[in-house]
C-alpha cells in the first residue's frame, strides 16, 4: 500500500457529482500505417504489454474510516483490463464534432472508484478514416508532465513495436482490513502536529507574498496613495464573466489546431516566450468571443496559470507536482501587438511572485483531512458559492510541451493529440494546450450551459492565430 499525498487526495475530496476530477486527452491514429492493422485488439495487447511499465493503472483506492486520514492505494486484486479499454463507435457523418459531442459526454461521467481510476475508448467510424483514443485519468494519479511520461511508455518511436520482453505476473494486494485501516489512521492522525509545524513555518515565509497579493485586492484610490504603479499585476478576485458560476454535470469540448511555427516565430520576434504567445493568443480569442456575445468588460480576465515542479528525479512518478500562478488576460487591450506585449509583461509580473509557494501548498493539504474537505466541498456547493462570490481567476490556461517527433501506437502513427481537461464551479471553461511534432493543438472545455457555441470559440482561436502571424509579414 501507498498513501496519497496530501495535494493527490484533495483532488478526490473536492469532487462533486457536477465536478468530475479527471483528465483526458483524444489521440488521433492512422490505422492505415500499421503493417498488421490496427483494431481495439491492437490496443489492449498494448496494454497487456507495457502494463508493468505502468503502476498507477493499476491502483484502486482504499478509503480510511470517516475519512480520518489520507486514502492508499492497492494493486488492484481484480483488475480488469476489458473493463477499462473499451470500443464504441462515432454515428454518422463521423466528423470533429459528432466525435466532441462523445467525447464530451463520456468525459463529464465520473471514474468508477471501486476501480483504478482510469479508461480508454476506442472510437472507430471516422469519415477521415482515423482511429481516435480517447482516455481519461483521474487528476489524483496524474499531472500534465505526468501525463506526457505515460504518453511515453505506450507510443514508440518508430514504427514497429517493439518485441514484448519478460515480465512478472501482477497479482495484485489483499485489501486491508477495517481494523488495520483504523490503525493506520490513528498513526496519521499522530504525525498531524508535525505536519501543522512545517506548515507554519513554510507559511510564515510566505507572508511578504500574501502582504503583496492583499496590496493588489485594495481598492483602487488606496493604491494611488500607496504610489504603486500595479499595471499587469492581477487582483484577488476576477472581474464578473459569462465562465464564472456554478456548473451542471454536463461538458462541451471542441479543439483544433495550428502551426507551431508561427508561435515560435513570435516568440523571437516580441523577444518573449511561448507562454507569452499562448496568453495572448487566448486573450485575443475570449475578447472575440466576449465581443459577440455582448459581455466584454473593461476589465482584463484573469487566468490561472499551472507550472509543472516535476523535477527529473521525479520523472515517472505518480501524483502531482504543481504549483499555479495567477496572471492578468489581456482582454481588454484591442490591438493584437498591444496584446501581445500585454501579456508579456502579465506574465512577468506573475512569475515575479504571486504564485503561491508549492512547499506551502503541499503543506496545507498534507495537514487538511478527507472528511474536512469533502464537507467543505458539499457545503460550499450547497451555499452556490459560486455564483455570489468572485474568484481569484475566470479561466484555466495550461501550455503542455510535447513531443517533437513523431510517435506510434502498435504500429500507427499517431497524427494528433488534444486535450480534455476539468473544470469546476466557478470556472466553467478551460483552455489547455499540447505540442505535437510542428503543430499546437489544444483543447476547450466548458459547461454545457456556459459555452452552449464551444465550436465557435475554437474558431475564434484560430481566426486569432492568424491575425497574429500577419505581424510577422508587415
Amino acid at each position: 500500500m501507498r498513501q496519497l499525498s496530501g495535494l493527490d487526495a484533495m483532488f478526490l475530496s473536492l469532487e462533486r457529482p457536477n465536478t468530475p476530477l479527471h483528465v483526458g486527452s483524444v489521440v488521433f491514429v492512422d490505422p492505415t500505417t500499421a503493417a498488421e492493422g490496427f483494431t481495439h485488439e491492437t490496443v489492449m495487447d498494448v496494454y497487456r504489454n507495457r502494463l508493468h511499465l505502468l503502476p498507477p493503472f493499476r491502483w484502486r483506492l482504499v478509503t480510511t474510516p470517516m475519512g480520518l486520514d489520507h486514502p492508499y492505494w492497492i494493486d488492484d486484486p481484480e483488475f480488469d483490463l476489458e473493463y477499462h479499454v473499451r470500443r464504441i463507435a462515432v454515428p454518422p457523418p463521423g466528423d470533429a464534432r459528432t466525435l466532441a459531442d462523445i467525447v464530451a459526454r463520456i468525459h463529464a461521467r465520473p471514474l468508477d472508484r471501486s476501480r483504478p481510476l482510469w479508461e480508454t475508448y476506442v472510437i472507430e467510424g471516422m469519415a477521415d478514416g482515423m482511429v481516435a483514443i480517447y482516455s481519461k485519468n483521474h487528476h489524483a494519479t496524474i499531472d500534465g508532465v505526468s501525463g506526457v511520461d505515460i504518453l511515453g511508455v505506450l507510443f514508440d518511436l518508430e514504427p514497429t513495436p517493439p518485441v514484448p520482453g519478460h515480465r512478472e505476473a501482477m497479482t495484485g494486494e489483499r485489501p486491508p482490513s477495517d481494523a488495520e485501516m483504523l490503525l493506520r489512521s490513528a498513526q496519521g492522525l499522530a504525525k498531524l502536529p508535525g505536519r501543522a509545524g512545517r506548515m507554519a513555518v513554510r507559511a510564515a515565509g510566505a507572508l511578504p507574498l500574501l502582504g503583496r497579493m492583499a496590496e493588489q485586492a485594495a481598492p483602487s484610490r488606496m493604491r494611488s496613495r500607496m504610489g504603486e504603479g500595479l499595471l499587469g499585476k492581477p487582483h484577488l478576485q476576477a472581474p464578473p464573466s459569462p465562465f464564472n458560476g456554478t456548473i451542471s454535470p454536463h461538458r462541451r469540448w471542441a479543439y483544433a489546431s495550428m502551426p507551431l511555427k508561427d508561435i515560435k516565430r513570435l516568440k523571437d520576434a516580441y523577444d518573449c516566450k511561448v507562454n507569452d504567445v499562448v496568453m495572448a493568443l487566448t486573450a485575443g480569442a475570449l475578447r472575440r468571443w466576449l465581443q459577440r456575445h455582448d459581455a466584454l468588460g473593461d476589465q482584463a480576465l484573469q487566468a490561472m496559470v499551472p507550472i509543472s515542479m516535476r523535477t527529473s528525479a521525479q520523472k515517472g512518478d505518480a501524483g502531482n507536482q504543481v504549483n499555479a500562478l495567477i496572471a492578468l488576460l489581456p482582454t481588454d487591450v484591442a490591438g493584437v501587438e498591444d496584446r501581445l506585449r500585454s501579456a508579456a509583461s502579465s506574465m512577468d509580473v506573475a512569475k515575479g511572485g504571486n504564485a503561491v509557494p508549492a512547499s506551502v501548498l503541499r503543506d496545507f493539504t498534507q495537514f487538511a483531512s478527507p472528511a474536512l474537505a469533502a464537507s467543505a466541498a458539499r457545503t460550499v456547493a450547497r451555499l452556490g458559492w459560486a455564483d455570489h462570490m468572485r474568484t481569484p481567476f475566470n479561466v484555466v490556461v495550461s501550455n503542455v510541451p510535447g513531443p517533437p517527433v513523431p510517435l506510434y501506437l502498435g504500429g500507427a502513427r499517431m497524427e494528433g493529440i488534444f486535450p480534455v481537461s476539468a473544470i469546476y464551479d466557478g470556472m466553467g471553461l478551460n483552455v489547455t494546450l499540447f505540442s505535437y511534432r510542428d503543430e499546437l493543438q489544444f483543447g476547450l472545455v466548458a459547461d454545457r450551459e456556459m459555452v452552449p457555441d464551444l465550436w465557435e470559440m475554437a474558431d475564434d482561436f484560430t481566426a486569432e492565430m492568424a491575425e497574429m502571424a500577419a505581424l510577422l509579414d508587415r
